[in-house]
C-alpha cells in the first residue's frame, strides 16, 4: 500500500488521497522533475482481474488517447508493476460538481457556464466516435479556475462498438440520468442519449434536485420513459422551452447538440476564444500495460452464478403494468433491492467480506448466498438472503431479504452494518434517488 511522500517509478511523488472505490485509490502526486501537480488512480490489479475489469480499464485507456478537450480530464500515462496499474492524470482542484450542487442550486449564470462547457466538450467526444453513457455532476470535475472537466470514461463507447443496426445495446448509466430508450432493449444511439443525459445535469445544476425523482424505482423510470416532470417556478421561460426539446423521451425528435448551440439562451456569455477548446492530444505513454493485465494467479471459478433475469425488462414492462407487487414488504418477506455496475464476482466478494465485518456467516445454496447469525434472536437465528439477477455481465439487480430471524434485528442490521459497507459497490438502493427534493415536496412530507 503506497504512503504518503511516497515515490512512485522515480517520477511521482505521492501524496493525500482523494478518493477510493472497490477496485482503485486516486491519489494527490507532483511530478519530481516538472513539479506538475497531477492525480493518480491506482489500480489493484489482483482485484481487476477478478472482477473481470481488464477490458473496461483498456477501453477507457483507448477512450482517453481519442479526445483532446479542454474540458475533458486528461490522461498523461498509464504505467504498471507487477501488482497495480497507475494512470497519472490531470489534477481537478475543484473536485466533483456534484460538492457544489449538493449545497444548493446555482446561479443561472455559473449554471449556463458549466453547461456551455459540458456541451463543448461532449459535442467534441462525439465528433471522435466516443458516447461517454455515464455524465452526471459527479463524474464532473472542476480545475482551480472553476472550469468543467468530465471524467470517468470507464462506461464509454466507440462507434465500432455499434451492433449492425447502428445502436448501442449495452444498458448503463445512473439511474436518474439514463435516457428512456436505454432502459428498453430495442438499442439506443450513443449520441442522443448522452444529449438526454446533459438535460437532466443543467436541470440539476438550476433546480438543486432531479427532474424525475421519485422513491419508487419503478415509479421513476415510468416518469423518465414519458418524460413526465416539471420546471420550478425560477426557471426562466427560455430554459423550460429548452428542456422541453432535450427532455423528449422520443429520441427521434429530440434536439441535436447543434441546435442547442444555436439556442439563444446557451450563446449568452460566449465568445469567440471560449468557443476554442480543443487541444493537442500528448502520446500517453503505455509501459507493460498488457503484461499488468496478465496474471498468473488462478482464478476462482464462482459456486454461485447470478440468476438468468433482467432486470431492466421488468422496468421496461412498467409502463403498463403496476408491478408494486414485487417490491412490497410483509411480515414473512421484507426486501430490499440495490444495483450495482460491478461483476456477479464482486458483489460476491463484498458480501462475503461484509459478513465477517457484522458477524454473519455465508452459506451457499443453489444461486442464492444466505447471511446467518450466531446468536439466536428474539425470533431465532436471523437469516438474510441474497440472490443476484444479471441484466449485463457488469450490471446486476440484488435482492436481499429475511428469510427468519427478527424483523427489528434485520431492518438494524441492514440499515447500519449491511448498507454503509457495500457502499462502494452499490449503484443505487430502490427508494435512494434524490439528491434535493424541492420545497414544496418537503412540505407535503411534512403535512
Amino acid at each position: 500500500m503506497e504512503t504518503k511522500r511516497s515515490v512512485l517509478m522515480q517520477k511521482y511523488e505521492l501524496g493525500r488521497l482523494l478518493g477510493q472505490g472497490t477496485f482503485a485509490k486516486v491519489y494527490y502526486a507532483k511530478n519530481i522533475k516538472s513539479g506538475q501537480s497531477v492525480a493518480i488512480k491506482i489500480f489493484d490489479k489482483e482485484k481487476v482481474t477478478k472482477g473481470r475489469l481488464s477490458d473496461q480499464i483498456k477501453r477507457e485507456v483507448s477512450t482517453m488517447r481519442l479526445v483532446g478537450h479542454s474540458n475533458v480530464v486528461r490522461l498523461y500515462e498509464v504505467m504498471a508493476t507487477k501488482f497495480k496499474i497507475y494512470f497519472v492524470m490531470e489534477y481537478a482542484k475543484g473536485g466533483e460538481l456534484f460538492n457544489r450542487v449538493a449545497k444548493g442550486k446555482l446561479k443561472e449564470k455559473v449554471a449556463r457556464k458549466y453547461f456551455q462547457q459540458l456541451i463543448s466538450a461532449v459535442d467534441y467526444c462525439h465528433s471522435r466516435g466516443v458516447y461517454h453513457r455515464d455524465l452526471k455532476p459527479e463524474n464532473l470535475l472542476l480545475d482551480d479556475n472553476g472550469n468543467l472537466k468530465i471524467s470517468d470514461f470507464g462506461l464509454s463507447a466507440l462507434a465500432e462498438t455499434k451492433h449492425q443496426d447502428g445502436l448501442l445495446h449495452t444498458a448503463c448509466g445512473t439511474p436518474a440520468y439514463v435516457a428512456p430508450e436505454v432502459i428498453s432493449k430495442t438499442g439506443y444511439d450513443g449520441v442522443k442519449s448522452d444529449i438526454w443525459s446533459c438535460g437532466v445535469i443543467l436541470f440539476v445544476l438550476l433546480a438543486g434536485y432531479f427532474p424525475f425523482a421519485d422513491s419508487s424505482l419503478i415509479e421513476m423510470y415510468r416518469n423518465i420513459s414519458n418524460g413526465k416532470y416539471k420546471c420550478p417556478n425560477w426557471f426562466p421561460a427560455e430554459v423550460c422551452k429548452l428542456l422541453l426539446k432535450i427532455l423528449d423521451p422520443n429520441p427521434n425528435t429530440r434536439i441535436s447538440i447543434a441546435k442547442i448551440m444555436e439556442n439563444s439562451w446557451f450563446k449568452k456569455g460566449l465568445n469567440s476564444s471560449s468557443k476554442k477548446c480543443e487541444v493537442d492530444i500528448m502520446d500517453i505513454v503505455l509501459l507493460d500495460v498488457e503484461t499488468a493485465f496478465r496474471s498468473d494467479a488462478k482464478q476462482e471459478q464462482e459456486s454461485i452464478k447470478p440468476s438468468n433475469f433482467n432486470a431492466f425488462d421488468i422496468i421496461s414492462l412498467s409502463a403498463g403494468f403496476d408491478l408494486s407487487g414485487l417490491f412490497v414488504e410483509s411480515d414473512h418477506k421484507i426486501e430490499a433491492l440495490f444495483t450495482s455496475r460491478h461483476t456477479a464476482s464482486a458483489i460476491i466478494s463484498k458480501l462475503e467480506e461484509v459478513a465477517k465485518f457484522v458477524k454473519l456467516k455465508i452459506n451457499k445454496e443453489g444461486g442464492l448466498l444466505k447471511l446467518e447469525g450466531l446468536k439466536k434472536g428474539r425470533k431465532g437465528l436471523l437469516s438474510i438472503e441474497a440472490e443476484i439477477f444479471e441484466v449485463t455481465p457488469s450490471f446486476h439487480l440484488v435482492e436481499m431479504k429475511k428469510s427468519s430471524g427478527d424483523t427489528l434485528e434485520y431492518q438494524n442490521t441492514l440499515k447500519h452494518h449491511i448498507r454503509p459497507a457495500l457502499k462502494d459497490i452499490v449503484w443505487t438502493w430502490q427508494g435512494d434517488h434524490q439528491l434535493q427534493q424541492p420545497q414544496e415536496q418537503q412540505q407535503q412530507q411534512q403535512l
